[in-house]
């Protein structure tokens, strides 16, 4: 064994790369909630109309979509390591180049290019941290994973705050892009390679039917697919509308934002603490059990709280705490349904459809209002949606894994 090598042993190897994993998707978490907070500021300083924000907190979803579908393929075909670093590059650079934008056309192009880029990372985040570790600490070490995205949203939060000007919204895109970039100086030498999977060994080709169908596979993923789907609904109505209710019901921006932060970083507690409760197979029934029927507590608790800062600070962390569980549940569970020649065009897939749900989510909560519901209403139409998804993920938990 050759001292100083970080990949020297299997353990010490996994260890940093799921490290090294949760700092990537800390500047993915960051990114993605960057747009509404830099909103604000942006908005005036470019001239745009309420139409063309919509379009520019849309655009990058699409290309998260068309990423994460090639991200998957490819990362089954090249390698994890190469696709996530030409990743990470491809978002950190166009989110420097969104800071830079000057008119609609070259903010939307920046936005699309940067969530194309996004999207390549995620299923290969995903892909790298189940196969680092046993399949044991499997769930584990993707809700540590998916912590680093409301921890990132809470340092984006954070960095909005540092400026004044009209024009400081662009330092929010430049500092989520050199982050990533920054990062990659540690991810290039340190990230072990993991080997490649079967198909790429072999020669074998893996088709996207053969990973979403083959071996009787087809109900599993679609009723998967229905999970991201209603999971992302859930988060992005919240992320999108929580700050109006909050504001609505008499708190000032500032309290909101506090109560926003407090959402952010309670979900990270609640990713990893679902994430270590999900490992243990005799006791998910009961996690699950637990996770959704919380976050249906706390979302009525929502809809019904007083405007007090103090109560939607415990309110908004309950929610970000459980509906970040709800995340990192199906987040955990959709790698061991695929075997490692084809885990990467599954879950990318998987998160394909999530970012469906996320589009889907906003829409549903201007769809409610525009009808006359009030925000109340619109957070306890989630109830449904909620009880729907705790049902299809114990029914997946049921299922048996694929082996690798």
């Amino acid at each position: 064994m050759r001292h100083g090598d970080p990949t020297a042993s299997p353990q010490r190897g996994g260890l940093i790369a799921v490290a090294l994993c949760c700092l990537l998707a800390l500047f993915e978490g960051f990114d993605l909630q960057a747009a509404g907070v830099a909103a604000p500021r942006l908005a005036p300083d470019l001239g745009l109309k309420p139409e063309d924000l919509g379009w520019f907190f849309s655009v990058s979803t699409f290309g998260l979509m068309a990423g994460a579908a090639m991200g998957g393929r490819l990362s089954d075909r090249f390698g994890r390591k190469v696709t996530l670093l030409v990743s990470v590059a491809a978002f950190g650079l166009l989110s420097i180049a969104t800071g830079l934008a000057t008119d609609l056309k070259s903010l939307l192009l920046a936005r699309f290019l940067t969530g194309v880029g996004l999207g390549g990372a995620l299923p290969n985040l995903i892909a790298i941290v189940a196969e680092s570790v046993t399949p044991k600490l499997r769930s584990r070490a993707v809700g540590f994973l998916y912590a680093g995205m409301p921890c990132g949203g809470a340092v984006a939060a954070l960095v909005s705050l540092a400026g004044a000007e009209p024009s400081d919204w662009r330092m929010i895109f430049h500092v989520g892009g050199v982050g990533p970039l920054l990062a990659l100086l540690l991810a290039i030498p340190l990230l072990p390679n993991p080997p490649k999977a079967p198909s790429a060994a072999d020669g074998r080709k893996s088709g996207f039917v053969e990973a979403i169908a083959g071996e009787g596979r087809a109900l599993t993923t679609l009723l998967l697919w229905t999970a991201f789907f209603l999971a992302l609904l859930i988060m992005y109505l919240l992320l999108s509308w929580l700050p109006s209710l909050l504001i609505g019901r008499g708190l000032s921006r500032p309290d909101a934002g506090l109560v926003q932060m407090a959402f952010n970083l309670a979900g990270a507690a609640g990713s990893i603490a679902t994430g270590w409760l999900m490992d243990n197979r005799r006791r998910r029934t009961l996690t699950i059990l637990g996770v959704f029927g919380a976050s249906a507590a706390s979302v009525a608790a929502a809809a019904g709280a007083p405007a007090s800062l103090l109560v939607y600070l415990a309110v908004g962390a309950a929610l970000g705490a459980t509906v970040s569980g709800v995340q990192s549940t199906v987040y955990g569970l959709a790698p061991g349904f695929y075997p490692a020649r084809l885990r990467g065009t599954g879950v990318g897939a998987a998160v394909v459809m999530g970012r469906l749900g996320s589009a889907a989510g906003p829409l549903l909560a201007a769809a409610l209002i525009g009808a006359g519901r009030s925000s109340n209403q619109v957070l306890l139409a989630l109830l449904p949606v909620i009880a729907a998804g705790g049902l299809i993920c114990l029914w997946l938990a049921a299922r048996p894994v694929a082996e690798d």
